[in-house]
């Protein structure tokens, strides 16, 4: 792709790109058992911003990498987030009835259902990471083990849950959302990235700065949507976060100055790749992007 391409045009192409693979990855629709696959492709097919494989591909740009070998990569990460959001909507979690525009999986195909759905969609990732054309696809495995799991993302919607109604401090959900969102935020840089060239010690370093702060702006700016956004700008339930007690950077800021911690996060991020500005360009973009959207 022409790396002069305005953003929107980028985004769009790797997008389309990332459901394309994804829709020739999932198990088709009519193949048995079918209710399960239909409600594997309903929950991730059709919706979402896909963030992570765009950072997941960005990263590949910075380091050379072909799309191509970025694809399943990204479509892993990708469908370890869809298969946390099929959980995390459950009733025994958020108990949430809305997610991307449409009835959550669990309402439209029952709890059972949903929950196999998202076992499935996690067995796929792995599958796919380990099939794929990266080089030590085995240690790929294990960096997006980590992400998902206790250390990460399973372990950081552990804390959430037992934190409802507490008085978490600045350090504290910063590390329940370093790990819940920020963990997988890393992986698909990670991941994206280690299709490429091997990195110098100072372009991982700088990497890995970035990814963490991307991946804090990003939950910063979904608790700030959740307190200004709508049910129909958001295509999920708005106000849950309140009605629920969760601690968010909201409650423990305030509206104006979770705004400017998302701004200093995202600060930090570009910082982080000043000296790699040219081929770093889309992260950079990213990052913009992931403080300044609306939904």
């Amino acid at each position: 792709m022409h790396p002069d391409l305005a953003f929107p045009v980028w985004t769009g192409e790797r997008q389309r790109r990332a459901e394309d693979f994804l829709e020739r990855v999932l198990p088709g629709a009519d193949t048995r058992p079918a209710r399960l696959h239909e409600a594997m492709r309903y929950a991730v097919l059709g919706g979402g911003k896909r963030v992570r494989p765009l950072l997941a591909y960005a990263a590949g740009e910075f380091a050379d990498a072909d799309p191509v070998h970025v694809d399943a990569p990204a479509a892993a990460v990708e469908l370890i987030h869809a298969y946390s959001l099929v959980h995390d909507d459950l009733p025994c979690m958020d108990n949430d009835t809305l997610r991307r525009g449409k009835p959550t999986c669990h309402v439209a195909y029952g709890e059972a259902t949903a929950l196999l759905a998202g076992d499935a969609l996690q067995s796929l990732a792995f599958g796919l990471l380990g099939e794929s054309s990266m080089r030590a696809s085995g240690a790929a495995c294990a960096m997006l083990a980590v992400a998902a799991g206790a250390p990460g993302m399973a372990g950081g919607q552990a804390i959430d849950l037992a934190s409802s109604g507490a008085a978490l401090s600045l350090p504290e959900l910063q590390t329940m959302h370093r790990m819940k969102t920020g963990a997988l935020i890393r992986a698909a840089v990670q991941l994206g990235a280690a299709c490429g060239r091997p990195l110098t010690l100072a372009e991982s370093a700088a990497l890995d700065v970035y990814a963490g702060a991307a991946g804090l702006a990003f939950q910063v700016v979904d608790d700030v949507l959740d307190v200004e956004g709508t049910a129909a700008a958001l295509g999920k339930t708005a106000g849950k976060d309140a009605a629920q007690q969760k601690p968010t950077y909201v409650s423990l800021l305030g509206l104006a100055q979770a705004k400017r911690h998302a701004e200093a996060l995202r600060g930090e991020a570009c910082a982080a790749l000043a000296p790699f500005r040219g081929t770093a360009r889309r992260l950079v973009e990213l990052a913009d992007w992931i403080v300044l959207r609306s939904h």
